[in-house]
């Protein structure tokens, strides 16, 4: 810092030099000479980076969360961890970037959108983009054949060779049951099959090296009409107008299993082994969906393709519906809040030895669930708890902050959330007023008639009841009061 002091009092001289030359109308090479050394002298100084300014915000592509955000974020993780847990998963945990040569090749047209860091020691890598490849990189490395988990309350997978579409029907009742719970509007679940989709292209005339091309316009028909999907085909991509002709007679169709029933009828695509393998699939996966009682929330539908290189068989997406405008209108998907998927050749490609283990999952899209909720608590205009306080220690005196530290480590030591005014002397007014703003229930109020009697005022804030508790019984009587189940779904 003298350093610093110092170079700028020489800068500070040099300028007043080179300014009173000036006035001097001194010879202009005796001015340039000084004005050289100025500039040395501000270059050797460099910025003062205490004074630099700049911009308070977070990096693109991010956010802040505020208490009440947090809150709600909270409870929707609680109800999805609760489902993952009924359904007997673990929870792992895998690093927010991987390799970058794990990551390659694994996404199709998305691989754009994966984030490349620096090299770091030696080692290229990128912020991973989902959570399956990382999974799948996860059981290579660790020689797993078996396993059912969770990932950071959003993704849920089944790795195993096990009979065929029992793990993939529970996956489809997982997200029911989910999507359910958190109450966000009726949802609808379109299912397909990779081979369908492949079989379906083939028969209808698509060459090889398109398949994946027009896949992902084909997954575009949530959003936009056919003619604008078979202009982007045969416009932008080269495929013939008759071939997309054919593509649109099929993937305009959904139904149920009577359509999975209609199209194993079908004389060309029951021809082709894979289509008909994905069929037989699909009908036993309804018979299941059926007994798990949610076959009226699944749809089988034809122009369900998702983008993700990886699916080997059985895809799906759940879509919120908007109520239609008319009686007899269908309802409208107005965005996917879930989607998943069978994967059974990605582990494969991380093994050593290539061997391959059989997966399919889900993934929850609780960033767009987070919006949905917090738009609807909005409209309600519904308080939101962002604390999970259960009872304030307060006092109804001056000069009994040691009896309220003394009680609210009593509390906190007995497992009770339990908080406490950081003031000496609060006025009770000032402390059941805070209670009633962060939505506290219970109030322990010590006094001076407390102490003598050995009690503690325990007052409701809601109701304003209060009673006088025995100070041994007043854990067991909060726990009594504000007992709660640990699950919430």
């Amino acid at each position: 810092m003298a350093e610093r002091a110092a170079l700028e009092e020489l800068v500070k001289l040099q300028g007043e030099r080179v300014r009173g030359l000036k006035q001097q109308k001194a010879s202009a090479e005796l001015i340039e000479e000084e004005v050289g050394k100025l500039l040395k002298l501000k270059a050797q100084l460099g910025p003062d980076e205490s004074k630099q300014k700049f911009v308070l915000k977070t990096p693109k592509g991010t956010r802040d969360y505020s208490p009440r955000q947090m809150a709600v974020r909270e409870k929707v993780f609680d109800v999805i961890i609760c489902c993952f847990k009924r359904h007997g998963a673990e929870v792992i945990d895998t690093p927010v970037f991987e390799l970058k040569e794990t990551l390659t090749g694994k996404y199709g047209e998305d691989s754009k959108l994966i984030y490349d860091l620096k090299d770091q020691g030696g080692e290229l890598l990128s912020l991973r983009y989902d959570l399956t490849v990382p999974f799948a990189r996860y059981l290579a490395m660790n020689k797993l054949t078996n396993i059912k988990r969770y990932h950071i309350a959003k993704d849920f997978d089944i790795a195993g060779n096990f009979d065929p579409m029992i793990p993939d029907a529970e996956c489809l009742k997982i997200m029911c049951e989910i999507l359910s719970s958190l109450q966000i509007g009726d949802f609808l679940v379109k299912v397909n099959d990779r081979r369908i989709l492949d079989g379906m292209f083939a028969i209808c005339g698509v060459s090889d090296s398109k398949f994946r091309t027009i896949c992902s316009s084909v997954d575009k028909l949530d959003k936009v009409s056919w003619e604008e999907v078979k202009n982007e085909m045969v416009g932008e991509k080269g495929l013939a107008p008759e071939v997309a002709d054919r593509i649109g007679d099929y993937v305009q169709q959904h139904g149920g299993v009577s359509l999975v029933e209609q199209l194993l009828q079908d004389p060309k695509l029951s021809q082709n082994k894979q289509a008909l393998e994905g069929l037989g699939d699909l009908k036993l996966l309804f018979e299941y969906l059926t007994l798990f009682g949610i076959d009226d929330k699944i749809s089988f539908d034809l122009s369900l393709a998702r983008g993700l290189d990886y699916y080997t068989g059985v895809i799906y997406e759940a879509v919120l519906l908007q109520t239609p405008a008319q009686a007899g209108e269908e309802p409208l998907g107005v965005g996917s809040v879930a989607a998943g998927g069978r994967y059974d050749g990605l582990v494969g490609m991380f093994d050593p030895k290539g061997r391959k283990v059989p997966c399919v999952g889900l993934s929850i899209g609780v960033e767009r669930i987070f919006s949905i909720v917090e738009q609807r608590l909005e409209a309600l205009e519904e308080k939101v708890r962002t604390t999970e306080t259960q009872v304030l220690v307060a006092s109804a005196q001056k000069k009994l902050l040691e009896e309220r530290l003394k009680l609210v480590s009593e509390l906190w030591d007995a497992g009770i959330k339990a908080e406490l005014l950081y003031k000496k002397n609060p006025k009770l007014l000032n402390q059941l007023q805070y209670c009633e703003e962060a939505g506290i229930p219970l109030v322990a109020i010590i006094g001076e008639q407390e102490l003598k009697d050995g009690v503690i005022k325990l007052r409701s804030v809601t109701s304003r009841e209060e009673v006088n508790v025995r100070r041994e019984d007043l854990v067991e009587e909060i726990k009594r009061r504000t007992g709660q189940p640990l699950c919430i779904c």
